[in-house]
């Protein structure tokens, strides 16, 4: 009777996998992101509201931090050097990097025409990439060895971060609930990527890449990524958390790389694509 039981079960599991509907194909549609008058626009975050964030050069070949929200721009500008914004939350606070006098990376917050400088301790050059709703903030430090090291600033505690076994560690994404992606370097050289959870690490490389970088995470636990074929080209590629599926994109007037930098928790993806000539910004919905 045993064994029948054990028979029907599998019996009754196979029909109700033969049932069970296929998870749909994701969708991507895809925008242009320009900053008008400007050389080059590189959109590198978004929050709940569809503001954007990110960094343009102008005509003159000067860089700008920049707030993008509907077709109004704000340049987002360090008095102390040439400004790259990564991150944005649904408070309007903004995080990147400046570069100062002497052409070191240094890490900022920014909100409200204040500017303030973020210091891992023991960092010679620093940046930070993304900053949640608890204002909790990711980024990379270097050290005065050379050493490079993720970091997450919680309040005035800073938390360095660093995947076992990497020879490299930078902070990307951070959500709501305090996961965290991971770029890393492994010992053979090839970028790796992983998620965070509180004190556990998970690999979450996209299947049949080279090299993967991590970016972006939604509330939800959804994942951006950056990924390299045998080519060394780049694309994007989005990892569900619910099934753990990834899903591939690039953006069709891409030719020569597409790259997945930021997104909220409303379906919305930004970026750049590599044409003939220039990166170009763009924004995609799924």
């Amino acid at each position: 009777m045993k064994r029948i039981s054990i028979l029907l079960l599998v019996c009754c599991t196979c029909f109700a996998l033969a049932a069970w509907p296929q998870a749909p194909t994701l969708t991507f549609s895809f925008q242009s992101v320009a900053i008008p008058n400007a050389q080059v626009t590189d959109p590198a975050g978004a929050n709940n509201s569809g503001t954007l964030v990110g960094r343009y050069v102008d005509h003159s070949g000067k860089e700008h931090g920049f707030m993008l929200k509907g077709k109004k721009v704000t340049n987002v500008d360090d008095p102390n050097g040439a400004t790259y914004c990564y991150g944005v939350n649904n408070k309007d606070r903004i995080v990147g990097l400046y570069i100062n006098s002497a052409r070191n990376f240094q890490a900022f917050s920014y909100q409200a025409g204040k500017f303030t400088d973020i210091v891992p301790p023991g960092s010679v050059l620093s940046a930070a990439i993304n900053i949640n709703d608890k204002d909790q903030i990711t980024g990379v430090y270097v050290d005065a060895i050379g050493n490079q090291h993720g970091f997450l600033l919680a309040g005035k505690k800073f938390t360095q971060i660093d995947v076992p076994g990497s020879t490299w560690t930078q902070a990307f994404g951070i959500n709501n609930k305090g996961w965290v992606t991971l770029d890393w370097g492994d010992s053979k050289g090839y970028e790796e990527s992983s998620l965070l959870q509180g004190k556990k690490f998970t690999t979450i490389n996209v299947p049949g890449a080279v090299g993967t970088g991590a970016r972006a995470i939604s509330t939800a636990g959804d994942i951006l990524l950056t990924w390299y074929d045998g080519a060394g080209t780049a694309h994007g590629a989005l990892r569900l958390y619910a099934d753990g599926s990834y899903y591939k994109f690039d953006d069709p007037n891409a030719l020569f790389g597409t790259y997945a930098d930021g997104m909220n928790d409303k379906h919305l993806i930004v970026g750049q694509y590599l044409d003939f000539v220039k990166l170009e910004g763009f924004k995609a919905t799924y």
